[in-house]
């Protein structure tokens, strides 16, 4: 089947769009290839097509948890072969994924980059025929990336394993959203391209207004309120942290617009029902972090509102570009306080990058918190209360934060804030032995009935399940249900994982001890550098009110385009100077005022000339110091 087949075949589309064709081609004819998308661009069907079309299994590497759940359900539902491996699964659930795989029974197999190390995974690897790699979210290979990630740098060491195993070196196809010029060429050069190959879309979205709006920061609740009571249609506002977004969502309710928060912290369950309800259009709007938004496609979001500024151009971008991507007009706004945003975005350096002695202690800390010995630890891995942890030890969580991310840069550790694991299941026994079992209560056997209704596939891979579906099929609480499974799993009839999102703590390498801590420039002094930058770059864009948004965004990633959007506050502003500017009113106030004399500003007033007309072109000229006011005088200098 070639390309445009398996694409209408599988998704119903009849042609490609944009650059989707060349970068299939590229990475089809074997050729280490970069694409460069924008959120919403289709960057999925550029490696999904070519996988199905090639022979053997396409390995894509994907940092998001969630999103590579969401593209595997959404692959199966096609009729496609899809695995996800990722930290959170037991040893079991990964040994049954890699052996089909091994088997040729997977097309697409996502794994999180952290799995690239594992020697379970390493072995298994060397028996697959692997027809290309895929590296999603690839600026994360690069330290210039405004999201580096050090468990990346394996992936380039994935093709001389295979080949040194006798298997045929693998192209790769890497993807990202955001880039710079700068991390364009680190990118090839880490995954080590054989030559450059880089296919580009442009980043400008001709239907999105980038809007500044500044504000004080005790009113940009009321303002979100007033925007959206502006512009219809759905909307995302974007918090900096999980109060935020639930005070906001509860302030809009209040006022009448229907909108829910939604964050890591929240339930599973929770989560997917917001989202859906948003998806849907029950709820207008949602309330979110940063954990909300990747992978989500819906396309007529009219409205994005960052309340907070990110903390670089590039997350913004991926945030913003959320809205319009139905093609119709849509807003990106932020709300600016020029004093506080700019104080807690420098802040944000010193909690990301707290002093070294600090990380320090807080990696001899949490040895004691953990009990683990010099010498010891390596791969045990914790459930970690942060909260806790910081109460004992007296420190403020957001460093503690940064601090253990950099102990995970340096590779001391593994720090997984968002496990994100949902509640699966397996049987253990056979389905005819299911028929037979004779001293099971009449819950367990509506709950055992109501999941074999429900999946399929469960007598030979792990399934995701939703207690609250099995709870609504056997007319029990969801309490009952996880009880009942809990029973079953006890008694080997089946295995049930619980969904947990609780922070855990990996050791990488066995305890050392504080002195012989290193924390390299690489990781510490070269990465603040580049950070500050970013926070540098967002600072520059809110407050540059002279220069087009969306020109500013396409310099910041590379595009030299100076044509103005025309849409932006900025050119909005432009656009009504410029009408001011060469309007007859403003010209016959300069004429009037040619012979350089000071004149009283009520002789303005008597020109023949509406008189709304004349204050607001007298202010226009004052503004752009065309004209000056001395006292009740105005007059214009007139040179030569």
């Amino acid at each position: 089947m070639n390309y445009l087949s398996i694409l209408r075949q599988y998704w119903g589309y009849d042609n490609f769009r944009g650059i989707q064709k060349e970068i299939i081609e590229s990475i089809g004819s074997g050729k280490d290839t970069l694409g460069l998308m924008p959120t919403g661009g289709g960057k999925s069907i550029t490696f999904q097509v070519p996988a199905l079309a090639k022979e053997g299994t396409c390995l894509v590497v994907s940092p998001l948890i969630a999103l590579m759940k969401d593209q595997v359900q959404h692959l199966v539902e096609r009729g496609i072969r899809a695995q996800a491996i990722y930290s959170g699964m037991s040893r079991q659930e990964i040994i049954v994924a890699l052996e089909n795989c091994v088997l040729g029974d997977v097309k697409l197999l996502y794994v999180s980059p952290e799995r690239l190390a594992s020697d379970l995974f390493l072995k298994k690897l060397s028996h697959m025929r692997i027809s290309f790699i895929t590296v999603d979210e690839a600026h994360c290979i690069s330290q210039w990336g405004y999201d580096f990630r050090p468990s990346y740098l394996q992936i380039a060491q994935l093709r001389h394993f295979l080949v040194k195993r006798g298997k045929p070196k693998p192209p790769i196809l890497a993807l990202t959203a955001t880039a710079t010029p700068k991390v364009i060429g680190d990118i090839q050069d880490k995954l080590e391209f054989e030559q450059k190959n880089v296919f580009r879309m442009s980043f400008e979205r001709k239907n999105l207004a980038y809007v500044v709006r500044a504000v004080g920061e005790e009113k940009k609740q009321l303002e979100t309120l007033h925007i959206l009571n502006s512009v219809e249609g759905s909307a995302i506002v974007y918090t900096r942290n999980r109060k935020g977004s639930k005070e906001i969502a509860k302030f809009l309710n209040e006022n009448g617009i229907s909108a829910s928060f939604f964050h890591a912290g929240l339930d599973h369950a929770v989560r997917d029902q917001r989202q859906q309800q948003w998806q849907t259009g029950e709820t207008r709007v949602i309330c979110a972090t940063n954990a909300f938004g990747m992978g989500i496609d819906k396309a007529n979001v009219r409205i994005v509102i960052h309340i907070d500024c990110p903390d670089s151009i590039e997350a913004y971008f991926q945030e913003a570009g959320r809205a319009g991507r139905d093609g119709q007009k849509a807003y990106a706004v932020l709300l600016y306080d020029e004093i506080k945003d700019t104080t807690k975005l420098r802040h944000r350096i010193k909690e990301s990058f707290p002093p070294k002695e600090f990380i320090k202690k807080v990696y001899e800390d949490l040895a004691s918190f953990f009990q683990i010995g010099a010498g010891s630890g390596k791969g045990y891995t914790f459930n970690f209360s942060i909260e806790k942890f910081c109460f004992l030890f007296k420190h403020f969580p957001t460093q503690t934060d940064g601090a253990l991310k950099l102990l995970m840069q340096a590779g001391y550790l593994h720090y997984e804030t968002n496990p994100d694991s949902k509640a699966r299941l397996m049987f253990l026994i056979e389905r005819d032995d299911l028929y037979r079992l004779k001293d099971t209560s009449p819950n367990e056997d509506a709950i055992m009935k109501a999941l074999l209704r429900l999946y399929t596939g469960l007598f030979t891979d792990y399934a995701f399940i939703n207690l609250e579906m099995i709870a609504l099929q056997t007319s029990l609480d969801r309490e009952q249900v996880y009880l009942n499974l809990t029973a079953l799993s006890q008694r080997h009839i089946l295995h049930f994982i619980p969904a947990k999102n609780t922070p855990y703590i990996t050791y990488t390498r066995n305890r050392a001890p504080s002195e012989f801590i290193i924390i390299p420039p690489e990781v510490y002094e070269q990465r603040l550098e580049q950070y500050t930058k970013r926070i540098d770059a967002v600072l520059s864009y809110a407050n540059n009110n002279h220069i087009c948004r969306s020109t500013q965004l396409l310099h910041y990633f590379g595009e030299d385009r100076n044509n103005k959007c025309k849409q932006c506050d900025v050119c909005l502003k432009s656009n009504a100077r410029d009408r001011i500017r060469f309007s007859p009113t403003a010209q016959a106030i300069l004429d009037f005022l040619a012979d350089g004399s000071k004149h009283k500003l009520y002789e303005l007033m008597e020109l023949p000339l509406p008189h709304d007309k004349v204050k607001e072109a007298v202010q226009f000229l004052i503004s752009e110091e065309m004209v000056h006011l001395d006292h009740d005088s105005i007059y214009r200098e007139v040179r030569g």
